[in-house]
């Protein structure tokens, strides 16, 4: 009979194993320079390498486009659960006092408009700020515990590229010659 505390290992391992990030293989081209990253995240998508990323310390303007990323589909969630929360403010205002307790004061209508947009308001801000926090934690694959580093620096003043081996156009070589073609500083195997 296993014990209380080999059973709780048992379930942290398991809760470990679906937040540790799981790292692939590949290669890294690290530069200093902002601009010339995204000339390399341009030619990279050129020689047909889909499965790459960027890693930057700040938002680059223009790095989307040059990584074909398309528009996020983030703000039609926030759209979309707004008009969802707002909604639901109004018709629970209505529920709570037309039908549910409708006390008549001051001669005043059960229901009122005027008198419940500042809970409706706030039932749509709520519906819309959650659901984008929550899509962004889905599509980030967060929380992620421990995941690999590249480069320590990656977070301050440096900015890399990574494309993993598992990329159907993948070749070392050709990668690591763009790369210092294009002013990477370091060129390195790595896992991330």
């Amino acid at each position: 009979m296993a014990s209380p505390l080999d059973t709780l290992d048992k379930i942290v391992g398991s809760v470990e194993g679906l937040v540790r990030a799981k790292g692939k293989k590949g290669i890294a081209g690290i530069w200093t320079d902002d601009h010339a990253i995204i000339g390399a995240a341009a030619q990279t998508k050129a020689l047909g390498i889909k499965k790459f990323d960027t890693i930057s310390p700040f938002p680059l303007h223009g790095i989307d486009e040059a990584m074909g990323i398309p528009r996020s589909f983030i703000p039609w969630v926030t759209f979309i659960m707004g008009l969802a929360g707002c909604a639901f403010g109004t018709w629970f205002t209505w529920w709570t006092s037309a039908v549910n307790w409708p006390i008549i004061i001051a001669g005043k209508p059960h229901w009122s408009l005027p008198a419940f947009v500042p809970i409706i308001f706030e039932c749509t801000i709520l519906f819309a700020a959650l659901s984008s926090v929550g899509a962004m934690f889905a599509l980030n694959g967060l929380p992620k515990i421990d995941p690999p580093t590249i480069d320590p620096d990656l977070t301050c003043h440096k900015f890399a590229i990574f494309v993993p081996e598992d990329d159907p156009n993948y070749d070392a070589d050709k990668l690591e010659s763009l790369f210092k073609e294009h002013g990477a500083i370091e060129v390195k195997k790595a896992e991330f």
